[in-house]
């Protein structure tokens, strides 16, 4: 393989991520590609980034979820390797240098990341065989806040589900690719900050945790149902159902209006996706 800086672009998916989104672009190779799919139309961070910042593209869309808008980044995408990045992540020191050497050892891959710096939160999961080659191991799933795509794997551009809003479009495409027998790995010498604050800013809190709930578990039945069918779906959200129905009833009763509502969005979100409903649940503006 030869993976260098010319052959990879970043892409990077925002919804009013003017808190986070600087700190990420200024961990990045100052001379590497960066398209910035802004979700929320805003115009001045645009300006701004295209202002302050070489070799980047911002295109303002509207928000059809993290399925769609990495779809539109890799599919105006140049080069071979697309690497999907969330606004809230920072590149360590000499993290790309290690992504490419590491890389560069293989035959082939289709996704890779580097791993997260808190080890109490790995952003992998090992699969059986846990093939370890230098410093890379070969694993069962990344998670989508930090992707290397190998355009060349996927001869059908069929990259993540746009059906997914929000959650699990990255498993759903990482048992894709094990399906077809090809490879995931990461990189385990090459470190990434993961920050896991909202890079959400301008959006009321609690709203956003309504959003989440909804479709986190919109997310988690129509993930099972696609890959392993309608029954064994409902027997994988059959405690999450009972356990938002019954702490619907107890904020209820204790006139806990938020938490009630967390919960109510919970079981909104099931039986929209039981029910074959898209994942149409938006904050309002």
């Amino acid at each position: 393989m030869d993976l260098n800086l010319e052959k990879i672009t970043f892409i990077i998916v925002t919804y009013n991520s003017d808190n986070v989104i600087k700190d990420c672009l200024n961990s990045l190779p100052k001379k590497a590609s960066k398209i910035i799919i802004e979700n929320s139309f805003n115009e001045e961070l645009k300006k701004d980034l295209e202002n302050n910042y070489d070799n980047i593209k911002v295109i303002l869309s509207e928000n059809k979820g993290m399925g769609t808008s990495n779809n539109l980044g890799i599919k105006m995408c140049k080069t071979q390797y697309a690497y999907i990045l969330n606004p809230d992540i920072i590149l360590k020191e000499n993290a790309f240098d290690k992504i490419c050497q590491s890389l560069n050892t293989l035959d082939d891959f289709a996704i890779a990341s580097p791993i997260n710096c808190d080890l109490n939160f790995p952003n992998y999961r090992l699969n059986k065989n846990n093939l370890k080659k230098e410093n890379l191991w070969e694993v069962e799933s990344v998670d989508g806040f930090s992707m290397i795509i190998n355009k060349k794997k996927f001869k059908d551009n069929e990259f993540f589900d746009e059906n997914f809003f929000l959650f699990l479009e990255n498993d759903d495409l990482c048992l894709r690719v094990r399906k077809k027998n090809d490879l995931i790995y990461v990189i385990k010498d090459a470190f990434i900050d993961h920050k896991g604050f909202s890079s959400v800013s301008k959006v009321d809190v609690k709203e956003l945790e309504y959003l989440r709930n909804w479709h986190w578990m919109w997310s988690k039945f129509y993930f099972n149902k696609k890959n392993f069918g309608f029954f064994n779906a409902l027997i994988k959200v059959s405690l999450n159902l009972l356990s938002a129905c019954f702490k619907y009833l107890i904020y209820l009763l204790i006139f806990n209006s938020h938490k009630k509502k967390v919960y109510q969005m919970r079981l909104l979100g099931i039986l929209n996706s039981i029910l074959g409903k898209k994942s149409w649940y938006r904050i309002k503006d």
